[in-house]
């Protein structure tokens, strides 16, 4: 990677009380090297500024040079935010997936959001999913020296001819060599199965996690993980792709599949290993696990008891925080997608117990994007309005924030919170997490 394509690291935020407040850095300023060694992304950025002394080269927000020198602790945080992790570009994808996401989005929207990374940096940062055949050499080598390690890798299939079909990328079939390339330098992986009916289902699916499995062995297993996924399809995929969406009936055989699989890994394991996203069970329109089948929520970024904890945590904050009534009469409505309206429905029966308290739920699917069943962050600022107008909705809205796009106020299709308010005629209160909720509630 050459220094020319590596951009000076942008400021936005300087932390209070923090070490760079303290040097008079400002959101705006930009890092150009640490130490001579100008960082790519945040991991070098880290890495360099682990040492007790630095020398820090700054270009201020009218473009002016500046030497900083300081001495720290060894592994003490600046306290910097930047405007991206790399600073030297995305590394995109270079397959053509059929049931990509990206792809499957309505054509005219802003450029960004057709960029589709592959990106191995974000997925040692925060968790996204990549493929390992767009790396080069040194990008492997890389991951090698600085034991970037767990990254989360989507497989869908062990078998060469099926991953290659899938990925459509001749280099998609050396996934297994890829995986005995982890286990040989000690690194681990998370993995994920994309199951699309007709293709990489049935004995497809249960050679992929034998495989997989074959690499959960030793004191550092190469697969720490697995999670199994249904495909998700909307009505702007290409036509002339051959997927078809998971049924009610597919949904069940998975999970009655999977779980047959996961008694044989408890036994041979210790562990399920292998796990269902909460999304087959809404699917197929059966209950949710127990809290205790997730052992420690491995797979929790990737839909794998994410319901369940929000259960777990509403029933632990509720039990604390909830009077049993409240001064003055409130009402609210929850809007969530409609996968989840059976597993909530005893969380809105117990804030209804609250005297003077009143939520009603209100369940929607995508018309938007052509989904009968929908969960909750696929949920747009059009199927709000098309699924609420005419209605008598009680005011304020009680909106999930994972509705809404990282740090803003706009849905997927663009529509803003503001806009939508004001084409209800109602307050939107949008709400993150089960703690916010429930202080809405009777705040």
């Amino acid at each position: 990677m050459s220094n020319a394509s590596i951009q000076p690291a942008k400021i936005t935020r300087v932390l209070p009380e923090s070490i760079a407040s303290e040097l008079g850095f400002e959101p705006g300023d930009a890092i150009f090297s640490i130490n001579g060694a100008r960082p790519r992304d945040l991991i070098d950025y880290r890495f360099l500024c682990a040492d007790e002394y630095l020398e820090l080269e700054v270009i201020d927000v009218v473009g002016k040079t500046h030497y900083v020198e300081l001495e720290k602790d060894y592994d003490a945080d600046l306290g910097l935010e930047f405007a991206t992790a790399l600073f030297d570009g995305l590394i995109q994808c270079n397959n053509r997936c059929p049931f990509c996401f990206i792809d499957q989005q309505p054509p005219g929207k802003r450029e960004s959001l057709y960029l589709k990374d592959d990106d191995y940096r974000l997925s040692f940062l925060y968790g996204s999913y990549l493929t390992l055949t767009n790396l080069t050499e040194s990008e492997w080598q890389r991951i090698e020296k600085m034991r970037l390690s767990p990254l989360y890798v989507s497989v869908h299939a062990t078998e060469s001819d099926i991953r290659t079909r899938l990925l459509k990328n001749p280099r998609a079939g050396q996934i297994l060599d890829h995986l005995k390339w982890f286990q040989e330098r000690r690194l681990q992986i998370h993995a994920q199965v994309v199951v699309c009916p007709g293709i990489n289902d049935g004995i497809h699916l249960e050679r992929t996690l034998k495989d997989l499995t074959s690499f959960h062995t030793g004191d550092i297993p190469a697969v720490a993980s697995v999670a199994v996924v249904p495909v998700g399809l909307t009505r702007f995929r290409p036509s002339e792709d051959e997927l078809i969406p998971v049924s009610q009936d597919k949904a069940r055989e998975v999970i009655a599949q999977v779980q047959t699989i996961q008694q044989k890994f408890q036994q041979q394991f210790g562990s399920n290993v292998v796990w269902l996203a909460d999304e087959w069970f809404l699917i197929a329109r059966e209950d949710l696990p127990p809290e205790s089948h997730y052992e420690n929520y491995p797979q929790i970024g990737n839909g794998v008891g994410s319901i369940r904890l929000f259960i777990k945590q509403f029933q632990e904050i509720a039990n604390q925080m909830l009077p049993d009534k409240v001064e003055t009469s409130r009402s609210f409505t929850w809007v969530v997608g409609n996968a989840v309206e059976h597993a909530f429905q005893p969380l809105v029966k117990r804030l209804n117990q609250v005297t003077g308290l009143s939520v009603e739920l209100i369940s929607l699917n995508s018309e938007y994007w052509g989904q009968e069943i929908t969960v909750t962050g696929l949920l747009t600022g059009q199927d709000l309005i098309k699924g609420l107008s005419g209605q008598e909705v009680r005011s304020p809205i009680l909106l999930p924030s994972l509705m809404l796009k990282h740090d803003e106020t706009k849905f997927l299709d663009d529509f803003t919170v503001a806009e939508v308010s004001k084409q209800l005629n109602i307050v939107i209160v949008p709400i993150s997490g089960v703690e916010e909720l429930i202080q809405k509630c009777i705040a």
